[in-house]
């Protein structure tokens, strides 16, 4: 099926797909481009070449006839100019480019470059008319530079206009891989594959390193009875979410399977508790295209990176050519397309996500000469992100979907993996009633505050106030959602969305880690519970460490407010941190349980404000929403700021909690890092065991 449903495309494209294979093929031997550009023209063009070569292989490739060790040999041919270290020699990296290009000259081609790497995956899924077109740009770009060398703008609007010309093409395909089940590459080799075969790996086109092998066999050792366990875990969390939300799972027909290669055992025995719900999975990789690649990341399933700098690098490419212009035609696009798939819009239940942790922690160098967002852009970013968000919730309403995210250890992350693994599978199983039980407790006390204050101990300098919300009638309302084991896996945390006003001083963290980049001495100034100011020491001039925040925590937002407080109260899976010393290693999935943690951005509630839900105890959660969201009936760009990043102090950091009552006392819900209020001591058990 998912060969025969680009048949016709593909013939269409044929004839242009073969004719800009010949004349790269006659690039090989010309010598009509000067130096220093010469070079690169060669290296591309072979390249290029080569993805010919691959597609008419991956076309009729029988994997079950080449061995292991050939096909390890071709996936690191692939990528061998861009895998670690070699990276920074390549023409992908925009400081070689430039040193060997010329300022201007060395930022286009890179950006050339890294889409055109793209080729890979487009081969191995026969794709021929992305193939085609980033072909023919690339073409394009050589004739440019034929005889002369031509002026910057020229080749800026030449990617301009192969960015504006096609965006009606890959933005549609990129929604229809998003709802349509018959676009099953991906889920045809789970299903399909022999699994004991690691062989299988390589069919999806990535990049495979010794974390998917490693973790494709450890499964395949696994009895089916746990892989089943583990599964539906997380596909019952899924359900729960629904139920817990007052959803009608019934209505919906697809659900959207984010993981990481190596994990297929887990995945393949999801999709058929899944199916058995009533729903087909959809399960995509991460976008190619740089219009539909996002600064943050963009869904869909992964490997292990090849150079997690060659993204961080390439995050902003966008900045060559975004205007105001192309971001309506975009959005138009983006409309249009929506339009055209609403009934697979209209059936699309949402994400089921399983994140991987354990690599080793990514410390980003700064690249001066990489491409970034003027102000000017960072504004039209914002505003295209606020535009894509409007959208997707009229086909898709955020009241009508769920999600849930789980996450385990990759290999990598040391001779420990099957303890951590274990451990992890533990944590990710802890009694919910148990848990339900405790926090209730804590929102009890909570409940009764008009206000939280929050110290760090030690070197943390956190001193930070968070109001909140009054109730209208405590006995059948509450402040904080009783969170267990449904969307957001493990068990572990109350959470609210905090009032603005009265929501003051400074939230400190001495080292952590946030959407996989490193953060030392974070430091935030929270005024009315937005963001005034803020810093870290990561770089050596405090320009490049606000960058540095703005880009990866405010996302180019000037400002943004707190959308959620929140206790984490799994001590289980912080004493595994401490025991295995992987605290930094650990996804903010995980590490938001192991303290309080305080997002910025959307609350959690973000488009479902209105719709009713209710803890265990049959409180319904009257804290849904702040002084922001509250703005959507007249302002959908004021309201929503399409980002949520949870930022969690350790309690090892950690002074007190304490809850400023109404009355004017003050309940202590923790000291010291100890949980001390009556009621809830048993969460302290962990901390006393041996580490």
């Amino acid at each position: 099926m998912r060969t025969e449903i680009w048949k016709q495309e593909n013939e269409e494209i044929r004839e242009r797909y073969e004719l800009s294979m010949e004349r790269v093929q006659a690039m090989g031997r010309e010598r009509s481009v000067a130096a220093p550009f010469y070079d690169y023209f060669h290296i591309t063009a072979a390249f290029i070449e080569r993805m010919g070569e691959l597609a008419k292989a991956a076309g009729k490739e029988n994997f079950s006839e080449i061995s292991l060790e050939e096909l390890q040999k071709q996936n690191r041919e692939l990528y061998a100019d861009v895998a670690g270290e070699e990276y920074k020699e390549s023409y992908a990296c925009p400081e070689t480019a430039v040193r060997r290009l010329g300022e201007g000259y060395g930022q286009i081609l890179s950006f050339l470059y890294t889409e055109i790497r793209g080729m890979i995956v487009w081969a191995y899924e026969q794709r021929f008319t992305d193939l085609t077109v980033v072909t023919e740009l690339f073409i394009e770009i050589y004739n440019a530079f034929e005889g002369g060398t031509p002026d910057i703008q020229s080749l800026k609007q030449t990617i301009y206009w192969y960015i504006s010309d096609y965006c009606d093409v890959w933005i549609p395909n990129r929604i229809r891989e998003q709802l349509d089940p018959g676009l099953s590459f991906a889920k045809d080799i789970i299903c399909e594959a022999d699994l004991n075969d690691v062989r299988y790996l390589y069919r999806f086109g990535e990049y495979i390193t010794e974390n998917e092998i490693k973790m494709s066999r450890f499964l395949a050792g696994l009895p089916q009875e746990q892989i089943d366990a583990m599964a539906s875990t997380f596909t019952e969390g899924y359900r729960i979410g629904f139920d817990n939300a007052g959803i009608d799972l019934s209505r919906k027909r697809t659900v959207n399977i984010r993981y990481s290669l190596g994990f297929e055992r887990i995945v393949r025995a999801a999709i058929g508790q899944f199916k058995g719900m009533g729903l087909d999975s959809i399960i995509y990789r991460q976008a190619a295209h740089s219009v539909n690649r996002r600064p943050q990341g963009s869904p869909g399933y992964q490997t292990t990176a090849f150079s997690k700098q060659y993204f961080y690098d390439h995050r902003e490419d966008a900045a060559l050519y975004l205007d105001s212009k192309l971001v309506e035609r975009k959005l138009s696009v983006l409309r249009s397309a929506y339009e055209e798939y609403q009934e697979l819009a209209a059936v699309h239940a949402g994400p089921a996500v399983m994140e991987v942790f354990g690599e080793k922690p990514f410390l980003p160098e700064n690249c001066p000469e990489a491409l970034r967002f003027s102000e000017k852009q960072q504004e039209l970013n914002v505003r295209c992100n606020s535009g894509a968000g409007q959208i997707i919730n009229k086909y898709i309403p955020g009241d009508e979907r769920s999600f849930t995210i789980i996450a385990y250890p990759v290999p990598e992350i040391g001779p420990q993996f099957p303890e951590i693994f274990a451990e992890t599978v533990k944590i990710n199983t802890l009694d919910y009633h148990l848990y339900q039980e405790l926090q209730q407790k804590l929102i009890d006390a909570l409940d009764q505050g008009e206000s939280v204050y929050i110290r760090g101990a030690g070197g943390n300098r956190t001193d930070l106030t968070v109001a909140l919300w009054e109730l209208t009638d405590p006995k059948k309302e509450t402040l904080f959602e009783n969170c267990v084991a449904d969307v957001n896996i493990p068990v572990g945390e109350v959470f609210t969305s905090p009032r603005l006003t009265g929501t003051n001083g400074i939230l400190h963290v001495s080292e952590v880690y946030l959407n996989e980049l490193k953060y030392l001495d974070l430091e935030l100034k929270l005024e009315n519970g937005k963001v005034t100011d803020y810093t870290c020491k990561n770089f050596d001039t405090e320009e490049e460490n606000r960058n540095y925040i703005r880009t990866n925590i405010l996302f180019n937002h000037e400002t943004l407010p707190l959308g959620e407080f929140a206790v984490g109260t799994n001590t289980t899976a912080y004493m595994a941190a401490r025991k295995y010393d992987i605290g930094a290693k650990l996804p903010i999935l995980i590490a938001e349980k192991m303290g309080p943690h305080f997002a910025l951005g959307d609350t959690c509630f973000s488009w479902s404000e209105d719709t009713p839900t209710y803890n265990p105890d049959g409180k319904r959660m009257a804290a849904k929403e702040n002084e922001c969201s509250m703005l959507r009936g007249e302002d959908l760009s004021k309201a929503y700021f399409n980002c949520h990043t949870d930022i969690t102090i350790p309690y090892d950091e950690l002074e007190c909690i304490r809850v400023n009552c109404r009355d004017g006392r003050t309940v202590s819900i923790i000291e010291k890092g100890r949980f001390v209020l009556p009621g809830t001591e048993k969460l302290n058990e962990p901390f006393d065991e041996s580490v």
